[in-house]
């Protein structure tokens, strides 16, 4: 049975990081505003102690919610395929917290995809690593290493990529879970 490695945030599910900085803010940004990876790079810095003293309190998948169609395509996916969900845990900013993220992260998944066993959750910030058939992922270089498919999956920060860039990396881009199961 092949392997295929899926990232969990910003494709398995979004929108809890940018719900909390618009709480905090008292702003209305959409994914859309946002032109880098780290959402919380638009926070201006004067406020960011206070920022990190507010994140610390949260849980940032209480605010999130799956991505429309991946849970059901995963579903049936794991009748074909060895999936393994791998996702980093550690914030760039606040590695103390890390801890209650990966709590966070294991917690959300183990209760919206009953279907996939907890052993195949992979916590790691170095998804090159993961040997698999299939790569499913929101960060280029998280697609690197060992693949015969590697599948981007679009987000707010990777939309600028050019497609000779991907066919340079061997990366196929996918927009919806639909899409994905289509190549699958």
């Amino acid at each position: 049975m092949k392997k295929i490695m899926v990232d969990m945030d910003d494709v398995i599910c979004d929108g809890g990081f940018l719900s909390l900085v618009n709480q905090f803010l008292g702003t209305h940004y959409q994914k859309e505003d946002i032109k880098t990876y780290y959402i919380q790079d638009i926070i201006p810095k004067e406020k960011y102690p206070e920022w990190s003293e507010f994140f610390s309190t949260k849980n940032v998948y209480e605010e999130c919610s799956m991505l429309p169609d991946s849970y059901e395509v995963l579903q049936r996916l794991a009748k074909k395929y060895e999936i393994y969900i791998a996702t980093a845990y550690i914030f760039r900013d606040k590695e103390a917290y890390s801890g209650n993220n990966l709590k966070n992260k294991f917690e959300y998944l183990y209760h919206n995809l009953p279907f996939l066993s907890p052993n195949r959750y992979i916590f790691t910030t170095n998804k090159e690593i993961l040997n698999c058939d299939i790569k499913i992922d929101d960060k280029l270089s998280n697609l690197a290493g060992t693949a015969e498919k590697k599948l981007l999956f679009t987000a707010y920060h990777n939309k600028t990529i050019p497609q000779e860039e991907l066919k340079q990396h061997g990366v196929i881009r996918v927009n919806n879970w639909k899409e994905i199961e289509k190549i699958l």
